[in-house]
């Protein structure tokens, strides 16, 4: 542990000489230690050893130049790595980049930090050589960690930080099979901030003004790659056609409802081969086409913001994980007409599929 933390430390210092405005930008490095939770049965055979890594990160302060800066109490945004040794030969190491966000609470020594990114796993599914590894099908897996510290100064520039850390792995189904790992584990770790000359001041939000917003459209269209759980079956592609009408509430609050299309050419083929392998499974000839309707929620953090949906598909012919579903992902609004988004569409804790989107305001 400690040459892994000297190690990150000699990295971070060289790094920090070739800053140049060092005054907002800080350094952290940690390690942790946990160990991977039964979330789901079939991956019990898995959970043999404690998972041991570590987290580097490169973070920019803010000082309330712009609003939403202050109305989340002056938050850090940055780049993350993580090294995660499963320690279990068949899961083996994950490396992962991220873009996260930090959040400070009771007096700026609480900080919960989320982080969203892409994983590379060395040792994933193989029929030949790892069939027993079901819960990575492929080597690169979509990521997220979640880090709550306490943080304690020790000088103008150094402080410690200890706390806990959840960390998911998962390629939402783009490549079967795809059970995912969620890692538990306590860190520990350093932090450094290159002294100043001078320090920014906070500019205080301004008062919140009413939002007299009117109820307003969105087109939106999504598509991407999956696989069913059978494997064998091949990488389909799908497409989701939605329209929902929003009411802006807030400065930070946004809310939705909308209807929707799902084409999921993996269900054709999962029909097909259950029509087959186990035919009084399903009726010959079902449709693999559905129907949904969905609230949503939408957090603005700038040009960004957070989504989240629960629908339920009112035509729904083939039985997939049950009527009720999820959506939650990222959005960025390229203009004021146009924007993006990568979300995450699950059934509870089952992913169907990781969606690219954008979105047209009417």
């Amino acid at each position: 542990m400690v040459k892994k933390l000297t190690l990150l430390l000699l990295c971070m210092s060289f790094a920090v000489t070739a800053q140049t405005d060092r005054e907002q930008y800080q350094w952290d490095a940690s390690y942790f230690y946990g160990t991977i939770l039964r979330h789901n049965k079939d991956i019990a055979h898995l959970v043999t050893g404690h998972p041991e890594g570590f987290t580097l990160s490169y973070s920019k302060k803010t000082y309330g130049k712009e609003r939403w800066q202050s109305v989340f109490n002056y938050p850090d945004y940055g780049l993350s790595l993580i090294h995660h040794n499963a320690k279990d030969e068949r899961l083996g190491n994950t490396y992962g980049i991220y873009g996260h966000y930090t959040f400070y609470f009771f007096k700026r020594h609480m900080t919960f930090r989320i982080g969203q990114g892409i994983a590379y796993a060395t040792r994933p599914f193989d029929l030949e050589d790892n069939f027993k590894n079901n819960a990575y099908g492929s080597r690169l897996l979509s990521s997220t960690y979640m880090m709550l510290n306490y943080d304690q100064p020790l000088t103008t520039t150094l402080a410690v930080q200890f706390g806990i850390q959840l960390i998911h792995f998962s390629n939402a189904n783009f490549k079967a099979p795809n059970a995912s790992t969620n890692t538990f584990a306590f860190n520990i770790g350093v932090q450094y901030k290159p002294r100043a000359s001078t320090t920014p001041d906070y500019n205080e939000a301004a008062k919140e003004e009413a939002l007299r917003s009117p109820i307003k459209f969105d087109l939106v269209l999504r598509g991407g790659l999956n696989e069913s759980d059978f494997v064998g079956l091949g990488q389909h592609p799908f497409f989701v056609v939605s329209a929902m009408a929003r009411k802006r509430l807030s400065f930070l609050s946004t809310v939705m409802l909308g209807s929707e299309y799902f084409h999921a050419r993996f269900l054709e083929k999962e029909i097909a081969f259950l029509e087959v392998a186990f035919p009084n499974r399903v009726t010959p000839n079902t449709d693999f086409q559905r129907v949904g309707v969905f609230a949503g929620y939408q957090l603005h953090i700038n040009r960004l913001s957070f989504l989240a949906q629960l629908g339920y598909y009112v035509y729904y012919p083939y039985d997939f994980e049950g009527r009720f579903y999820q959506r939650f992902g990222l959005q960025y609004d390229i203009s004021r007409k146009l924007y993006v988004s990568t979300t995450l569409k699950t059934h509870g804790a089952k992913a169907e599929a990781l969606e690219v989107g954008i979105g047209f305001k009417l």
